[in-house]
């Protein structure tokens, strides 16, 4: 039996066009809207889970669950609420670090899949990616939630998902002192955020490094820099590395780019046909 969950679930993966979530229109549709599988794959879920979810199979999604269905959806705020309290959840509080990206940030970033562009929360949280910026560094989908934090990256990596190895011309230590200084102003802009104040405490618990550098008050800001990424198939690839943030939201746009005719473009042209590689597949 269908449930309002499940109907508010089809009726929203009916009206999102692929084009807008930078995926491809293909043949033989019958609707314009996303299949069953796209949006299964776009939020990191089974196709079958989803199945389950809109024919009111499985009732009780997780907050999780019911997050990144409406990330993928490109929920507004109203829409994500709604959709919240049919899976019987409260809905995200405003004193917490936003998850949530506004639709026309998503449209844009899907429209610009030929660049590798990750969205990413107050807290360094990756919220969405396109499939060059997968192809480039590796699949973001195969980390466990837990390890899609920069920060946790960074400091606690979990070795068996190492990402391709990057290195950047900024100054020794001042990537380091921004992401700090990005990180304790969203403590300040969210003190009731129970989550971010736990992975704080675990940061400075299992890092000595990230204790230091937390303690000792660095600072920094974002400036545009080069990042050299030693891809296992296309070899070093060199680019220009831009955070961008969008008004109204508390996000960053961080976006990779190359010369127009360059090698470094050559290298991402030929990423663009050879697809993602696994993370677990990285030297």
């Amino acid at each position: 039996m269908d449930t309002a969950f499940g109907i508010a679930l089809k009726t929203w993966r009916d009206r999102l066009a692929p084009a807008d979530a930078g995926l491809p229109a293909g043949f033989g549709r019958r609707a314009s809207g996303l299949r069953r599988e796209e949006l299964a794959q776009l939020a990191g879920l089974s196709v079958d889970y989803v199945v389950r979810l809109e024919q009111g199979r499985a009732r009780r999604p997780s907050g999780q669950v019911v997050a990144a269905l409406a990330l993928a959806l490109q929920l507004d705020p109203v829409e994500r609420d709604h959709l919240f309290r049919c899976a019987g959840l409260l809905p995200p509080s405003a004193n917490t670090v936003g998850m949530h990206i506004p639709p026309g940030v998503q449209r844009m970033v899907g429209r610009l899949g030929d660049l590798p562009i990750a969205v990413w929360s107050a807290d360094w949280t990756l919220l969405s990616w396109t499939p060059l910026y997968a192809a480039l560094v590796g699949d973001p989908a195969e980390l466990p939630a837990g390890q899609r934090n920069l920060l946790r990256r960074v400091y606690t990596p979990d070795p068996a998902y190492l990402a391709f190895h990057a290195t950047t011309d900024l100054p020794a230590g001042v990537l380091a002192a921004t992401l700090i200084t990005d990180l304790r102003t969203a403590a300040a802009a969210y003190p009731a955020d129970r989550r971010l104040t736990a992975m704080i405490h675990s940061l400075r618990r299992d890092s000595d490094e990230f204790a230091r550098l937390w303690d000792s008050g660095a600072a920094a800001r974002h400036e545009s820099h080069h990042t050299t990424i030693r891809h296992p198939v296309v070899g070093d690839v060199t680019l220009d590395c831009d955070v961008l943030t969008a008004n109204g939201a508390d996000l960053r746009l961080v976006v990779y780019t190359a010369a127009a005719g360059s090698e470094d473009a050559g290298r991402l042209d030929l990423l663009r046909v050879t697809g993602a590689v696994s993370l677990t597949s990285s030297a």
